[in-house]
């Protein structure tokens, strides 16, 4: 189900076509478009000092429009500014469920400053689908965004 590094080598390249000046719904759709198991792809962006909001997103409605930092496996990367993997969400205390069918999460926050501004969320309907190769692929799109694109 993984997909290999030439793979997101090719989408790193669409992406950067496709998506200009850091259209986060065109990225949702993209990512949603072209990778199997991401079956949610959202944006939560800082909003105030210490609370996620909801940005875009493709998939499901969720109830989870408003994230304080801590809260969820969302609210934990935003309090640690660290890459959260979550390949089997039964098995963690702290998660928000959005929807039965999500088996694995993960997140990356995008760091401005030093400071977290915002992260892509990913839900997963499979148990352990992502690797080392998604989360760096994921991180190049948030490096992308917080330093070519300048979001705020």
């Amino acid at each position: 189900m993984n997909f290999d590094k030439s793979k997101f080598e090719k989408m790193k390249e669409e992406l950067s076509k496709s998506c200009k000046n850091g259209d986060l719904l065109c990225i949702c759709r993209y990512l949603y478009d072209n990778v199997p198991y991401y079956n949610w792809v959202g944006f939560y962006l800082v909003d105030g000092s210490r609370t996620l909001k909801l940005g875009p997103y493709v998939g499901e409605p969720t109830i989870h429009t408003r994230i304080a930092f801590g809260e969820g496996i969302c609210g934990q990367a935003a309090e640690t500014m660290k890459n959260f993997v979550v390949q089997d969400v039964s098995k963690e205390q702290n998660y928000l469920s959005c929807s039965p069918s999500v088996k694995s999460e993960i997140v990356i926050p995008l760091i401005k400053h030093g400071k977290v501004i915002g992260e892509l969320d990913i839900d997963s309907h499979y148990l352990s689908p992502f690797d080392k190769k998604d989360e760096e692929f994921l991180g190049w799109i948030c490096d992308y965004l917080v330093k070519e694109v300048n979001i705020n």
